[in-house]
């Protein structure tokens, strides 16, 4: 066994071991350790030899075994280590995605299904043993309380009432877990309450999951609900998937007394997922997202949400104009530039005090958080692409095909002058905007163009050569693949070869309905959304020649940014 560390997304280093019981490295499994516990307690696991054949890897958590950073509160870091440890792998082993199958257990399982959901990797399949899905509190109205809780301690821990006799039959590893001085009994309060949140999504999201994928279901489990591991199961949309129901198992399935069944089960699953051919099934996923769609615009809802969404209207319709934000997606649509700008400067404004808390309200709303954490990342992805570029000695060119006024843009222009930008935009007041913005700061570097990004004749004879792309928040305002492929086509006949895109998505958003029945969009029309998995976006821009290399997500897992390396059409 070798240890050491890696460095994840942040910058922080966790502890790993890797175990090989075979000189054979195409294939590697990664084990990943049940809450409270560490990688320690997977060797006899891991020295199995049901996995004999496989090259093993595992980690400590944030707060857990040799990891000497602190717990997190947030749940979706630990899917971004989880995504910083498969690119620390695969250069570690010079493999690629497709030679990585994941066995997680329990609160790993929800790590591994919710980075399989919202990175879209292309592993061969993972192993999902009794996923914490739903956590049995038993405390009545624990969750709402743990949430009012955090408001006032933000960094309040929890302590498990889990005992070793819950997890296992077995009483010498009831023993061991408890004289075990590495295990961790306390988690962060927050970590706890977005855990549950998360697998709340997932599980109703899981039809866009298409990784093959094992679970394995404790019979007797009273730490997490088993019912749930169903429903998740049954959404999946993988063609190669199994369900196995552990009869008389506790949660800690790994060291029952007949754990062998498990890994049998695992092993067995593992060498089906490898020899399983992968397939583009991003036409069933875009029929799911369209049905949702369509369900949206047409379908019948509850008397009480209707009435909920009518009297919203109403009240925007006749109070909005008190409130900056609103007003200004009243005039020119709340899918604008012009209103993308407002919730970017985050600065509530409107009539009277009255009209500023509205505002206020407005801003804080789930999605422009979301929009707000776009923009730290897609800055961060072109700071990113910009210094990629400086070191290999070539002059930065960026074009945004559909940018709006494009304030990061003119922040990213003044703080690197000798980089050229071009934002295109279809509205008026748009180009304006930004003219005026880039005016302020007397900068030369950032200019501006009314084009249409659909249009196949805004691409031609263009003689700026941009080799950082960015497609920014317009493709997801168009339910249509073929009208923006028109976009997709047009970047790559400009684009420099090795240029690099940068993209964002909107896999799921949790406010679909509300935002169809009661906002408009810059065509003064109901504001419906498509919503793209990762899996549909990624494989749209691979079928033009686009490689992924790197991906940000927001803790809500609402939007995304992706960046990708240009290889030439037909790749």
């Amino acid at each position: 066994m070798q240890t050491g560390t890696f460095t994840s997304f942040d910058r922080q280093s966790l502890f790993y071991r890797k175990w090989q019981q075979t000189e054979t490295k195409a294939k590697v499994l990664l084990l990943l350790h049940r809450g409270h516990e560490h990688s320690a307690r997977l060797q006899e696991i891991a020295e199995n030899k049901a996995f004999s054949d496989y090259t093993i890897y595992s980690f400590d958590n944030r707060g857990h075994g040799n990891t000497a950073v602190k717990a997190t509160v947030e749940f979706m870091h630990l899917v971004r280590d989880l995504n910083a440890f498969v690119s620390f792998v695969c250069d570690q082993e010079n493999i690629n995605e497709e030679d990585i199958f994941v066995i997680a257990n329990s609160v790993a399982g929800v790590v591994s299904a919710t980075w399989v959901h919202d990175y879209a990797p292309k592993i061969a399949g993972m192993a999902l043993i009794a996923p914490a899905f739903k956590i049995k509190l038993y405390a009545p109205f624990a969750k709402p309380a743990l949430k009012l809780a955090i408001q006032f301690k933000p960094e309040l821990n929890i302590t498990s009432y889990v005992k070793s006799k819950f997890l296992t039959h077995n009483k010498a590893e009831q023993i061991k877990y408890d004289n075990d001085g590495l295990i961790t009994p306390n988690i962060p309060a927050s970590q706890l309450t977005s855990l549950l949140d998360t697998g709340e999504r997932i599980v109703a999201d899981a039809a866009m999951i298409t990784t093959p994928t094992l679970v394995l279901s404790a019979g007797k489990d009273y730490v997490v609900d088993s019912k749930v591991q169903g429903d998740f199961y049954a959404n999946l949309s993988s063609p190669l998937k199994k369900f196995v129901p552990l009869e008389n198992f506790y949660h800690g399935v790994l060291y029952e007394d007949n754990a062998e069944i498990a890994i049998d089960e695992i092993a067995a699953f593992a060498k089906q997922a490898y020899a399983n051919k992968a397939s583009d099934l991003s036409h069933k996923l875009i029929n799911i997202t369209e049905q949702e769609c369509d369900k949206i615009s047409y379908g019948s809802m509850p008397k009480l949400t209707r009435v909920n969404f009518a009297l919203q209207r109403i009240a925007m319709k006749y109070l909005g104009f008190i409130s900056k934000g609103m007003k200004i997606g009243l005039k020119y649509g709340f899918d604008s530039g012009v209103t993308l700008d407002h919730v970017y400067k985050n600065q509530p404004e409107g009539k009277t005090l009255a009209g500023k808390l509205v505002d206020k309200g407005y801003l804080n709303s789930i999605g422009w958080k979301g929009i707000r954490q776009r923009k730290v990342h897609s800055i961060q992805a072109i700071k990113d692409k910009i210094e990629q570029l400086k070191a290999q000695n070539k002059p930065v060119r960026i074009l945004d095909i559909a940018g709006g006024p494009a304030r990061y843009l003119v922040e990213i222009a003044a703080e690197y002058k000798d980089v050229t930008i071009q934002v295109r935009d279809y509205q008026t007041q748009n180009i304006e905007q930004g003219q005026a913005l880039a005016k302020e700061r007397n900068l030369t570097n950032i200019h501006y163009q009314q084009s249409d990004a659909f249009s196949p004749d805004s691409y031609l004879n263009d003689e700026f050569k941009p080799n950082i792309v960015i497609i920014s928040g317009v493709f997801e305002l168009f339910p249509d693949n073929n009208l923006i492929k028109n976009a997709i086509q047009g970047v790559t006949s400009i684009i420099e070869d090795e240029g690099f895109l940068i993209y964002t998505g909107q896999p799921w958003h949790p406010q679909l309905k509300q935002i169809a029945h009661v906002l408009g969009n810059h065509q003064q029309s109901r504001w419906v959304m498509r919503r793209r998995s990762q899996y549909e976006l990624d494989n749209l821009f691979a079928q033009h020649g686009f490689e992924k290399d790197k991906m940000h997500i927001d803790n809500w897992g609402i939007f995304t940014v992706s960046s990708a390396l240009f290889k030439g059409e037909q790749c």
